[in-house]
């Protein structure tokens, strides 16, 4: 009787052990798929695409026709969606009113950011406040508002440089300076920024503005003022456009006018502008170039490092400089560099 009680006794000491052996088997199984789930959480969470979130964006800019623009909406746009996520596009055609009404619009369509390049840096200042109130973070992009608060961040062109470095080319080749025209956009701050630096480095050359008006950053609006503008100084050593529009536009008027001698010079560094260079043959002297493919790529990569919690910087400014018929050889005619 006691062989038998000690067996059975026996018999459920090894039962037990078998069941604790499969629960520790099972919690470590348990607890090995919980790591790999988590790890595989953090690596998506790394990568941006994190816990299955999709998000909505907002994109404005100035005037969508401009073709600076339309490379940097269909950059962002590309690389929005290549990560699943939604990107709506608006243009107020340089009218600041519509493009406060188009903000207002989009923020009601519960956006988790937006990407913000304002027709006028003061006037815009509603449609911030809107989105401030809603909650939504704006990143900046190409031209700062007028008051940079308002943005977690922001990118764009160092602007101030694009016009110094033409300026000094104006002086190089002008050395007794000379009648110039400047078409600049008040409105706009990176045109503000871009005629500052120019009008710097022409400083006390010779150099006398006998115009300077607002061509709105657009090629039909600056061929209009400068057809009128040259009639009044067909002697003018040099036109300054504060975007390539602008200097086309300009272009434009002086062949109408059967302009031979005048140095027309914009910023941007566009495949057209690009394309006068190489010509060989254009009044088109120069350009201050930005890169925005290089603008676009930021833009995204700040937006999404903010909406994942990561810690962005007030400004992240990108290179400009000086292509000219000199150097157009390298960046090439066929796209933006």
């Amino acid at each position: 009787m006691r062989r038998k009680l000690m067996a059975g006794a026996l018999a459920l000491t090894m039962v037990a052990s078998l069941v604790a052996c499969g629960g520790e088997k099972k919690a470590a199984s348990e607890g090995d798929s919980k790591e790999a789930v988590t790890t595989e959480k953090s690596e998506a969470q790394s990568t941006g695409e994190s816990s299955g979130k999709h998000y909505k964006f907002g994109y404005t800019c100035m005037d969508g026709t401009n073709p600076f623009f339309v490379t940097i909406q269909d950059k962002i746009k590309e690389l929005v969606e290549a990560k699943g996520d939604e990107l709506i596009v608006t243009d107020p055609g340089n009218d600041v009113t519509k493009q406060i009404s188009q903000v207002e619009d989009m923020l009601s369509q519960k956006l988790d950011g937006l990407f913000m390049n304002p027709v006028d840096a003061q006037g815009i200042i509603p449609a911030l406040d809107m989105a401030k109130e809603a909650g939504v973070p704006m990143v900046g992009f190409d031209t700062e508002v007028g008051d940079m608060s308002y943005l977690v961040s922001y990118t764009g062109s160092d602007n101030y440089n694009a016009g110094k470095v033409v300026g000094e080319d104006l002086v190089k080749k002008a050395p007794n300076g000379g009648k110039i025209i400047v078409l600049d956009s008040p409105t706009m701050q990176s045109v503000v920024d871009r005629t500052n630096g120019f009008m710097d480095a022409i400083k006390d050359h010779g150099f006398e503005v006998v115009a300077q008006q607002d061509a709105k950053g657009n090629l039909q609006v600056a061929m209009g003022i400068a057809e009128d503008l040259l009639q009044s100084n067909p002697d003018v050593v040099a036109i300054f456009g504060g975007n390539d529009p602008t200097a086309l536009g300009a272009l434009a008027a002086a062949n109408a006018a059967g302009i031979k001698k005048c140095m027309i010079y914009g910023v941007d560094g566009s495949p057209d502008i690009k394309s006068e260079l190489a010509s060989g043959n254009s009044l088109i002297e120069g350009t201050g170039a930005q890169s925005p493919v290089s603008i676009a790529e930021k833009a995204v990569q700040i937006m999404y490092d903010y909406v994942e919690g990561k810690k962005v910087d007030e400004r992240y400014p990108v290179d400009t400089f000086l292509i000219t018929s000199d150097n157009v050889a390298q960046y090439g005619t066929d796209g933006w560099q």
